[in-house]
This record gives structure tokens, sequence and C-alpha cells, in this order.
């Protein structure tokens, strides 16, 4: 998956007008007009596409931290390794952003028809180099984003909100 494929994917699931989308990649520091979002979320076959680099994708997932979370306490956020692969560092931005649990992913890429177990999804966020980190596929993390949008778009079962009652 591209850069720019997650953020339009990420967008329609939680909803995000253009102009709440210039707001939180300008709370993650990345400068951006309209006609710049557009080109990012244009299909790559049209003229106006632009590639999403890595520092514009994960800019934008820090203002969502920002919005939703508010600015860390004791400092600024932890930068994330550089060995890191991006899908591990976005599914943890994106879990960070809307207080996930362990539970709560389990539940959404059951909705989206992915099945895993509690020991595949904790190796996703454990460091490079530890025994058991997994790095993140593509399949993971369009399987998380589709159960994502089945939820908040489309009414699906197992929210957050339901797990904590």
């Amino acid at each position: 998956m591209t850069n720019n494929d997650i953020l339009r994917r990420i967008r329609y699931a939680l909803d995000i007008k253009d102009q709440e989308a210039i707001t939180l990649f300008g709370l993650g520091e990345i400068s951006i007009d309209e006609p710049q979002l557009l080109a990012l979320l244009a299909k790559e076959e049209d003229a106006n596409y632009h590639s999403c680099s890595n520092e514009q994708i994960l800019g934008f997932l820090d203002g969502l931290i920002l919005k939703n979370r508010g600015p860390r306490e004791g400092g600024p956020a932890p930068k994330p390794e550089q060995a890191e692969p991006m899908n591990n560092q976005i599914f943890k931005k994106l879990r960070v952003a809307l207080q996930l649990k362990e539970e709560d992913i389990l539940g959404l890429l059951s909705l989206a028809g992915f099945e895993v177990r509690k020991p595949e999804l904790t190796s996703l966020f454990r460091k490079p180099g530890h025994k058991h980190y997994q790095p993140c596929g593509d399949q993971f993390l369009r399987n998380f984003l589709q159960g994502l949008a089945l939820q908040r778009r489309h009414g699906g079962e197992n929210t957050p909100a339901e797990t904590e009652s």
C-alpha cells in the first residue's frame, strides 16, 4: 500500500473533511494547502497526483494524535526508530490516536474478516530487534483500516465504547 492509499483510507474511515485534514497536517508540523491535499488524495493515474512522503503521512498522524489526545506530557513524542517499517509506525500512531486497546484492534480486524490471535498483534508493537517483533504487512494494515471504516462509517459491531462497558 502506498502512503497515499493509507491517507485516503484513514480519511474515509474517520470521515475527515479537507479542511480538517489540512489542520491535522498543520498540527503535525507539515505545511499543506488544499491543492496539495487534493494531489495527495488523487489516484495514481490522475494528472494531479503527487506521492505522499513518509514525513507527510507521519505528520498527518501526529496531528491526529494531538487533536484526539492533546500534547504529550513531559515533552515531545518519541521519534520512531529508522529501522522500523512504515506500516508498523503508521499502525502504532493510529492505535495511539484512536486510543485503541488490543481487544478493540482484534474486533476491528474481525469485522474485516481477518482473524488474528493476540500474540500476532502484540508482535507488531514491539521494538525492532526484539525476538518476537514482526513487521506489519500491507494485508494486515489494509484489513485494520477496512475494519475501522466498517465500524466508524457503517455502524459495525465491537466498537471500543461497547467493549469498555
